[in-house]
C-alpha cells in the first residue's frame, strides 16, 4: 500500500478503496465484521424505550398514525401533542391487532406525558 493512500484514509478521503482499508484495519491488527440490522426492532429493545417521548414524531416510523393523519398534506413529522390530538380524535379507526410495539411505547409515553385514560379503547388514548 502507497503511502499517498494511508494519507487519503488518514484524511478522510472517499477515494480510498474498501480494500485499502481492510488492509490498514489487518496491518493494526483490527478486525471489521458486518451485520444485518433486522427492520423491527426486538421487542426488548422497545422496551428500553418504555416512557421515552420524541421531539417530533415522524409519520413514516408509525403505519396507524401515517394512516390516522392522511389529511396533513406535506407534513412528516408532528409534535408529541399534535400526535396525541390525532390518537385520540381518531382512535375508533385504529386496528388495535396490527400496532407495533414502538407505536404502542409512543402511544403509552404520550399518555404518561400529556393525560389521557388508561384504556385506550375508550376514545382517549
Amino acid at each position: 500500500m502507497s503511502r499517498v493512500s494511508v494519507h487519503r484514509i488518514e484524511q478522510g478521503e472517499s477515494s480510498v478503496t474498501m480494500g485499502a482499508y481492510l488492509n490498514v484495519l489487518a496491518a493494526l491488527g483490527m478486525t471489521f465484521s458486518a451485520t444485518v440490522v433486522a427492520d423491527e426492532p426486538s421487542e426488548k429493545a422497545a422496551d428500553d424505550k418504555a416512557g421515552w417521548l420524541p421531539a417530533r414524531v415522524r409519520l413514516a416510523d408509525f403505519p396507524q398514525l401515517k394512516q390516522l393523519a392522511w389529511q396533513l398534506q406535506g407534513a412528516d413529522e408532528l409534535t408529541p401533542r399534535e400526535t396525541l390530538g390525532i390518537y385520540e380524535r381518531n382512535w375508533r379507526h385504529i386496528d388495535e391487532t396490527a400496532l407495533l410495539p414502538r407505536e404502542r411505547n409512543l402511544i403509552d409515553a404520550l399518555r404518561l406525558a400529556f393525560g389521557g385514560t388508561d384504556s385506550p379503547g375508550a376514545g382517549n388514548v
